[in-house]
């Protein structure tokens, strides 16, 4: 595979209009809700996003974690507990982690409550920001802490667009966000790798170069995920991806194997089957 078929940027301009909006925003809020993805806790933090905060409270919210190796999770909520920064390892799809989330929100928010009522403020309403990359879970998450389907929810970035503002019963506002990237990827492995999980827009992706990327990495850090999945035993990328084509049925007219659809398949499984339990990053 050539390294130059996947080079990858993705910033429309949509993007940038909700930066300026969100930096704005955020001088009236108590405390930041940042959703990333269990399976690339680091990567799905966007750094442009976290130098606005200007030490705003924060909580970090790692979706997905029922999709992610545990074992590297655990490792991950370790790394973030020694450098201070609470996080939570959630799943939004199996089930309901609202009380755990709102929980841990009021005891972030007990001082700022106390000294309000200190003031003659009671039932204060506290504003709360929702945050990340597309498609790590933000409009579900809301959905979660509102009990109702309120906002629209996707598995494809871009569909949250505006910043719309829901009310909890609880005094606590909460602000949704749409996902933003960065203007540039620095490292392409890490754009590989948001590419795999969905955060980057398929259309303006070679798939078949990102197939062979994810199964090259997969099959050097879970040496018998292809064999266990797929009963496939090899080392070569093209081939597992045409194995993958075979146990799928991808086949074009005439029986040869359709490349371009296993690769959509075997991205679609990675991303949707219960059986990916993986990790793409792990604490250095």
């Amino acid at each position: 595979m050539n390294d130059n078929e996947l080079n990858i940027n993705w910033y429309p301009g949509h993007m940038e209009k909700s930066r300026r909006l969100m930096e704005e925003r955020l001088k009236n809020i108590d405390l930041v809700l940042e959703v990333a993805d269990a399976r690339l806790p680091k990567c799905t933090r966007n750094p442009m996003l976290l130098e606005m905060l200007n030490n705003k409270k924060l909580l970090l919210l790692l979706n997905k974690s029922d999709r992610a190796d545990e074992e590297v999770t655990k490792r991950w909520l370790k790394y973030y507990q020694d450098n201070d920064i609470e996080a939570l390892a959630i799943s939004l799809n199996d089930n309901n982690p609202r009380k755990l989330i709102l929980n841990k929100v009021e005891e972030m928010l007990k001082e700022k409550r106390e000294k309000a009522l200190k003031r003659g403020i009671r039932n204060k309403v506290m504003r709360l920001m929702v945050i990340g990359i597309p498609n790590v879970g933000k409009s579900t998450l809301i959905n979660r802490l509102s009990g109702k389907n309120k906002l629209k929810a996707e598995n494809r970035p871009g569909v949250t667009r505006s910043l719309d503002k829901i009310f909890l019963d609880n005094n606590l506002e909460l602000v949704d966000t749409p996902g933003i990237l960065w203007p540039k990827f620095e490292d392409q492995d890490d754009a590989k790798k948001l590419a795999l999980i969905g955060s980057i827009n398929d259309n303006i992706l070679d798939i078949e170069a990102l197939a062979l990327y994810g199964i090259e990495y997969l099959n050097n850090t879970y040496t018998k995920l292809f064999s266990s999945l797929y009963n496939i035993e090899s080392n070569n990328s093209l081939e597992i991806l045409n194995k993958i084509g075979e146990a799928r049925s991808c086949c074009k007219d005439g029986g040869e194997i359709d490349l371009e659809m296993s690769a959509k398949t075997f991205l679609w499984e990675l991303r949707n089957k219960e059986e990916f339990k993986v990790s793409l990053e792990d604490v250095e």
